[in-house]
């Protein structure tokens, strides 16, 4: 099982951190350790103090695809979750100023909580889904995927024809703007329209 990010992929994300637009989808990946399932606390971790949340939907490819066309790509996947790319800023600045990879700032373990998954027919219009997250009861990431700035569907052609894309791999489709660090005894709650699919402590 693959997980495959994408990267700047909302306007106003992109400038609150002061990168350019991508001209195409820029992605990256995680590995299977970095799913944090079922609610579970999310530790901490003692390599970095600046772990910042975003918030994403998230699609399970649901066949196996390779150099798929855009116009099809809605047949690969047909359910849809939320899950919390958790980055370690300070990890990134010091690789991104090294000119390094910055693997190690995405890519640690537990570092993608994930919910639940829903089927689109029960979500509805792919390009109008609402979402947000809430930490201590206050909204502070408010997205909707029709603001991407490459759909899904242009995500999925796209990264097909660089890897094939296998039943059960996981795309983590960009997050809006709002990013910002979390701390410890924090209480994060992220919901998918008004249903609330996410409720998880820092530890």
């Amino acid at each position: 099982m693959k997980i495959i990010c994408l990267a700047r992929n909302y306007v106003a994300h992109a400038r609150e951190l002061n990168n350019p637009l991508p001209e195409k989808p820029m992605f990256f990946m995680k590995h299977e350790n970095c799913i944090l399932r079922n609610n579970k606390p999310f530790y901490y971790p003692d390599f970095s103090s600046d772990v910042h949340h975003e918030i994403e939907l998230v699609l399970k490819i649901s066949k196996v695809g390779k150099n798929i066309d855009p116009k099809f790509a809605h047949r690969y996947y047909d359910e849809v979750a939320l899950g919390i790319d958790f980055t370690a800023r300070d990890l990134q600045m010091e690789a991104k100023n090294a000119g390094a990879p910055w693997e190690i700032s995405k890519s640690f373990d537990y570092s993608a909580p994930l919910s639940e998954f829903l089927s689109i027919a029960e979500v509805g219009d792919m390009n109008d889904i609402s979402f947000h997250l809430d930490i201590n009861g206050k909204t502070v990431q408010d997205g909707n995927s029709g603001l991407m700035i490459f759909p899904v569907d242009v995500q999925i052609a796209y990264i097909s024809r660089f890897i094939t894309l296998k039943t059960g791999d996981l795309l983590f489709t960009g997050t809006p703007e709002g990013v910002g660090p979390v701390k410890i005894g924090d209480r994060l709650e992220a919901y998918l329209g008004e249903r609330k699919l996410m409720d998880f402590q820092v530890k």
